[in-house]
């Protein structure tokens, strides 16, 4: 009995892998294949995809694993008897004068801004134990230093102002000015009409 049940296995796989390279020697694709499922998506996995790069000195938002150092540690807080038992808490570093990732105008803001969060060996640290989990710990890092590095970049950007802005802005600044003269008048009106009359010799 065992040994038909094996034989029978034996002989439906050797027919499914007979169906399945027949299949793919004549160029049969399903409607559900990869390729038609996602046809934007790179279904080379085999590859590892090159890192975007910053244009213009614009951060692209990538941050290289391999440039930064990652400890976990054991969290603090709520957690129970997991809490001593897991490490858990994520602590991103990298060394910020020679981050090449970020643009160097970018780096040079975050430098001046930062400067009192610096380690004495120029070193940023951030980290992060508001899960229980170290990956989401860590992306919960990553997503706080992108944010941060985001919120110098845009403090670089000096908006563009059109000349009807401009325009605009001076006649606000001229009808201010006329207005504060009229309040300036009233007012002087006012104070000389509580003196007391002066009598003409």
């Amino acid at each position: 009995m065992a040994l038909a049940l094996r034989n029978l296995f034996s002989l439906r796989r050797l027919l499914v892998n007979s169906t399945c390279s027949r299949a793919h020697l004549s160029g049969f694709k399903s409607n559900l294949s990869l390729d038609k499922l996602y046809p934007s998506s790179r279904l080379d996995i085999a590859t590892i995809p090159k890192p975007p790069e910053s244009k213009d000195g614009k951060f692209s938002g990538y941050i290289p694993m391999d440039k930064i150092e990652v400890n976990y540690s054991r969290s603090s807080g709520p957690g129970g008897q997991n809490v001593n038992c897991v490490s858990t808490k994520a602590e991103i570093r990298f060394h910020l004068a020679t981050a090449d990732w970020i643009p160097e105008q970018v780096r040079a803001k975050l430098a001046e801004k930062l400067k009192n969060q610096l380690s004495k060996d120029g070193y940023f640290i951030i980290k992060s134990d508001r899960t229980r989990s170290q990956h989401l710990n860590l992306a919960d890092g990553l997503d706080k230093l992108r944010n941060i590095i985001y919120t110098v970049a845009q403090s670089l950007v000096v908006p563009e102002v059109s000349p009807e802005t401009l325009e605009r802005l001076r006649k606000q600044r001229e009808r201010a000015a006329r207005e504060r003269l009229r309040e300036k008048r009233v007012h002087s009106m006012t104070k000389q009409g509580r003196q007391a009359p002066t009598l003409d010799s």
